[in-house]
């Protein structure tokens, strides 16, 4: 039957895992922690795992590589050239390892990470390119997590590694990279997309347009933006050989036990809809909600390490919370509350803030209502345009730069709405007065409010 592909996308995290097979035999690429997905893939195909294999040792991610190996009693392969803590199936540039009719060849790609490989597989008829965080849609994987010293020479490298596979592959090659889907792992525009092919790479990817290679290190470089805290810890638990993820039920916990963890300063987080989150929620917690990049931003800004307790309005929200943080190594919440505020706390426990946009905010300016504006955006972001007079917090810098907060009522805003709602929960808890300016940013900038 030739090999087909099945993507497994992990679209909070912005990446995807693969599953290739020839209808019997099965390869898995980059596989998440939540392995339960995979095998639940596996089993609808009718096919069984022969070789689990890593494109890098991942930055963004706990892998769940190792303990699907383990599991299915297979060969995990992993570069040679990265120093792990198990016993792995060493593979560097050029090995080949076959199972059924599935055939894969190691190509070196460093720059990513220094012993990033990518997959060639065919199952005897064309092959496709697993790419990793090398060559993705429009881009490249970003060069400074191994190392920001070293990000000019991992920038060469990862120009090169991506010419160097354009060149080895023909134009009508899928490419099927594990970044560049919103992940923080990408380094420039990168595109998305369903699909791609090599061939259209070369007409749309910034290295591979560029002849030059000091012009597009410069241009990489320029562009990087900050990425997650929680990031530094992903690589020595992926080297360690992380566990199998634990998503059994957590302790459960009642009102009274709820407002001690607050009392006592223990983060306790919403995962509700930034609406319903302002429209009514307990004091003292902190609203990330589901509908966007609820881990990313939740490992970006918890202390490390610190006990997490999930609040939801159904069971199916913390699993669902539960699920996302086992993904960068949050192994077990602390314990979760289900229901409405009122269920979870008295009267004088439960707070609300406004929610507007940004027609409102023009308005309270124009009346001289004392309103101060804060963005929270990147740096890279605000200097596209502003709101000429506000201030600037940007969220992943927000609770180490308390201080720096202005008096006042806080107008908070960002690009969507989203991080502006975790903003203004963290300020509200810190005991500002907060409105939450839950807009797009193309509607201050269309009005005339912002430039950008």
């Amino acid at each position: 039957m030739g090999l087909s592909v099945e993507v497994l996308e992990t679209g909070e995290l912005g990446d995807r895992s693969y599953i290739a097979h020839d209808g019997e035999f099965a390869l898995v690429v980059d596989p998440q922690r939540d392995l339960d997905r995979v095998e639940h893939r596996l089993d609808g195909l009718g096919v069984r795992i022969a070789l689990v294999a890593e494109t890098h040792v991942h930055n963004d991610y706990v892998t769940g590589g190792f303990a699907l190996a383990r599991r299915a009693g297979v060969p995990y392969l992993v570069s040679a050239g990265d120093a792990v803590a198990f016993a792995r199936d060493p593979i560097a540039d050029g090995d080949e390892r076959c199972a059924g009719a599935l055939h894969l060849r190691a190509v070196a790609s460093p720059g990513h990470t220094d012993a990033h490989l990518a997959y060639v597989v065919d199952a005897g008829g064309p092959p496709v390119a697993f790419t990793g965080g090398s060559l993705l849609y429009g881009s490249v994987g970003r060069t400074d997590l191994v190392d920001p010293a070293r990000t000019e020479e991992l920038s060469r490298a990862q120009y090169r590694s991506a010419h160097h596979l354009a060149d080895l592959l023909a134009d009508d090659t899928p490419v099927h990279p594990t970044h560049g889907f919103g992940s923080f792992c990408s380094a420039g525009p990168a595109t998305g997309g369903a699909t791609s092919t090599v061939g259209a790479q070369r007409r749309c990817n910034d290295a591979l347009l560029e002849p030059d290679e000091d012009a597009f290190v410069a241009r990489l470089r320029a562009g990087l933006t900050p990425y997650p805290r929680y990031y530094a810890h992903m690589g020595p638990r992926n080297r360690g050989g992380p566990p199998a993820a634990d998503l059994t039920p957590p302790e459960p916990v009642d009102a009274a036990e709820l407002h001690r963890r607050i009392a006592a300063g223990e983060w306790v987080v919403d995962v509700r809809d930034r609406g319903e989150y302002a429209a009514e929620h307990v004091a003292g917690t902190i609203g990330i909600a589901l509908d966007g990049a609820f881990s990313p931003y939740l490992g970006w800004l918890v202390p490390w390490g610190t006990p997490v307790t999930l609040v939801g309005a159904t069971a199916g929200q913390v699993r669902e919370a539960q699920r996302r943080l086992v993904r960068i190594g949050i192994d077990r919440p602390a314990g979760v509350a289900v229901g409405p505020p009122p269920d979870l706390a008295g009267p004088a426990e439960l707070r609300t803030f406004p929610v507007v946009g940004f027609a409102e905010l023009a308005a309270a300016l124009d009346r001289g209502d004392g309103a101060v504006v804060l963005d929270v955006r990147r740096d890279d972001e605000r200097a596209q345009g502003a709101i000429p007079g506000s201030a600037h917090l940007p969220l992943h810098d927000l609770l180490d730069r308390l201080s720096a907060v202005p008096d006042g009522e806080l107008w908070v805003h960002c690009a969507s709405g989203y991080r502006a709602g975790i903003a203004a929960s963290l300020l509200a808890r810190a005991g500002h007065h907060v409105v939450l300016v839950d807009d797009d940013y193309s509607v201050a900038v269309a009005s005339g409010l912002a430039t950008g």
